[in-house]
């Protein structure tokens, strides 16, 4: 067998984009056929206004993977980063591979009529805890929150993900902006009970003296954990703050290969760390990262923003069998499209998903309705000033 054409898929997500905000943006599908029929599908992980340099970059390497046997998923990948790539990673790059390699394997599993995750050893589990992101809409005001927060936990979850800071991503901020970010969680908490988990995202915006501010001020809150509260570039920083805070430190999404996140466990700078299936290189990469976070004792809570087709099935069949898995995500607003453009959308359950068991990803995309929801760029986000004072 072997790969006979490429073809990439930017699919805009309608009024489902606009729930998230500034975090709108196209989403990028990837289907690989071979000569003997069987295709495959994946997904790219894109970010707004940053949507078409990611699927040119699915076409540049698609013409080193048309002719090759789609089994031979590691050498591809090894290819493309030592020989293409010339050791050279980017969002960009790391984002388009991950889609193609995604596609390798289902088309390997589907031709062997087996689910992906038998090929990685096998599942040891059979559902994966999930967390709702993207029910805010962006929302800062305490009530509002409270309000969503309340419907979304009506809706089956357990888990809420939410950055409370308000304002623009600032690395040193006022008093104001940190006990207004307080005032959010603590309005959430009280909307939701304590039987919820509340993940607090910080987005790498802050300096350490505001982050250990704002974690000691929502401590009473317990939040389930406090995620990329400083730059992920400096470790050090980050492993300071860890070092003066209870909250459990995450990061992960704005690293790209496990020779990234290296650092994180070398420096102790995360408890948890959020890979993204659709940024790190692909499934086989994200296995090979959460082996290493294994050996520190590291927590493994997939990153997924991304649609809750292609891409979280990819994210269950490799978490499927990592002893270290905690959580992973789900896109509420990415749902109502999902379902337009899945045949077998995955489904949200008492707050877990099951692992997919059909042949391959087991999520089939429907052509036609993505073709139907094809791109549009989004209006020019409003940056505002540098400062403001």
């Amino acid at each position: 067998m072997r790969v006979s054409g490429v073809s990439t898929f930017l699919v805009h997500p309608g009024d489902a984009g606009a729930v998230y905000g500034a975090g709108a943006k196209n989403l990028c599908f990837v289907k690989v056929e071979t000569d003997e029929g069987v295709s495959g599908w994946g997904e790219c992980y894109t970010q707004s206004d940053r949507d078409t340099q990611v699927a040119a970059h699915v076409d540049q390497l698609a013409r080193y993977l048309v002719g090759r046997d789609p089994a031979l998923i590691k050498n591809f990948t090894q290819i493309v980063y030592d020989d293409v790539a010339a050791r050279r990673g980017s969002m960009d790059l790391f984002s388009a591979l991950s889609g193609l390699e995604q596609a390798m394997w289902d088309i390997t599993a589907r031709a062997l009529g087996v689910p992906v995750h038998s090929l990685l050893g096998g599942p040891v589990r059979d559902r994966l805890r999930v967390y709702a992101n993207g029910w805010y809409g962006g929302s800062k005001d305490p009530s509002e929150l409270a309000e969503r927060a309340a419907a979304t936990v009506e809706m089956g979850f357990d888990a809420l993900k939410f950055d409370p800071i308000p304002g623009p991503w600032r690395t040193h901020v006022g008093g104001e902006v940190l006990r207004a970010a307080a005032d959010n969680v603590a309005a959430v908490r009280g909307a939701v009970g304590p039987g919820v988990d509340l993940l607090i995202e910080v987005h790498r915006r802050l300096a350490p003296m505001h982050a250990v501010r704002l974690a000691r001020d929502i401590e009473e809150h317990n939040p389930f954990w406090f995620e990329e509260p400083v730059l992920a570039e400096n470790m050090e920083a980050l492993a300071a703050t860890r070092s003066r805070v209870s909250i459990p430190v995450v990061t992960g999404e704005e690293l790209y290969s496990k020779f990234e996140f290296r650092r994180v466990f070398e420096t102790g700078a995360a408890d948890i760390i959020n890979p993204d299936v659709c940024n790190v290189g692909g499934i086989l990469e994200l296995r090979e990262i959460a082996a290493m976070a294994e050996t520190y004792m590291v927590g493994v809570a997939p990153h997924n923003y991304n649609s809750t087709t292609a891409a979280l099935a990819a994210t269950a069949h490799a978490a499927a069998g990592m002893p270290n898995f905690v959580i992973t995500e789900f896109f509420v607003n990415l749902d109502t499209l999902s379902a337009r453009i899945c045949a077998n959308p995955i489904l949200v359950e008492d707050g877990a998903i099951a692992v997919p068991d059909g042949p391959g990803l087991g999520v089939d995309l429907d052509e036609e309705a993505l073709a139907a929801h094809s791109y549009r760029q989004f209006p020019a986000r409003d940056l505002g000033v540098l400062h403001s004072r």
